[in-house]
């Protein structure tokens, strides 16, 4: 495994930060990442002051499966009917970058107020992150496991989910892929939280240079999707879900 592999599993496994640069020729930006499981009101204070963009939570495949969980886009093109509007606003291409966004509902706990506050958020995050790792574990029913998460989730609500590819990086190559499979190949829960750096100066997505020095100046670990799609490809490629933490 490649070093940078290496250090970039451990501070996630510690409950730290890393910077994920997707690839070139894609979206070309760098998220700061976390495990849900380890998400804190801090962490998510982090997100929305350093990076800025939209914090969601992004899963493996079989958690989606396991809980009935659709992509956005499927919920609209089933709409078409009711809502025309759907089929003007919500046409079955892809996005500029390539592929089709990995979006699917947006969730609130039920022990969260507004949804919106950075306990309220970590609250949900987290739990969600939880009830992952007990699916993958696969301790119980499909069914129950739908009937916790209908006990304890609500939809609408302010954090949005993201369902990785089946095949992971070996048919998509987004940060939900990217990040998704960097927890798979060391072992913890593949279940991470993703924001996309943006650059106030310039009203873009901040750049990769600027990423670096922020990644210097907080001691964090940056890491490119080519790094973790070399090592995907050497050690995981059509292999199971492995055990979580």
């Amino acid at each position: 495994m490649m070093k940078n592999t290496e250090l970039a599993i451990s501070e996630l496994a510690k409950g730290n930060f890393i910077l994920v640069y997707d690839v070139d020729g894609r979206e070309e930006e760098v998220d700061l990442v976390c495990l849900a499981t380890k998400c804190t009101p801090r962490h998510i204070f982090q997100l929305r002051h350093d990076a800025g963009g939209l914090i969601c939570i992004a899963m493996h495949n079989k958690i989606a499966e396991t809980l009935g969980l659709p992509f956005m886009s499927e919920l609209y093109s089933k709409s078409t009917i009711n809502y025309a509007i759907f089929n003007l606003i919500a046409p079955d291409i892809n996005a500029p970058y390539g592929d089709k966004p990995s979006f699917s509902i947006t969730i609130n706990h039920v022990d969260t107020y507004t949804g919106i506050t950075d306990k309220d958020r970590s609250l949900t995050i987290r739990e969600f992150g939880l009830l992952g790792n007990q699916i993958l574990k696969n301790e119980k029913k499909n069914s129950d496991f739908r009937e916790i998460f209908g006990k304890y989730f609500r939809t609408p609500g302010h954090t949005h989910l993201l369902i990785a590819h089946q095949n992971l990086i070996n048919s998509r190559k987004g940060h939900t892929e990217l990040t998704v499979s960097l927890a798979q190949i060391g072992r913890l829960s593949p279940i991470t939280v993703l924001c996309e750096m943006l650059d106030n100066e310039t009203g873009n997505a901040l750049s990769i240079d600027k990423a670096e020095k922020y990644s210097k100046k907080n001691n964090l670990v940056m890491i490119e999707g080519k790094e973790i799609i070399e090592t995907f490809q050497d050690t995981l490629m059509n292999s199971e879900v492995c055990q979580v933490e």
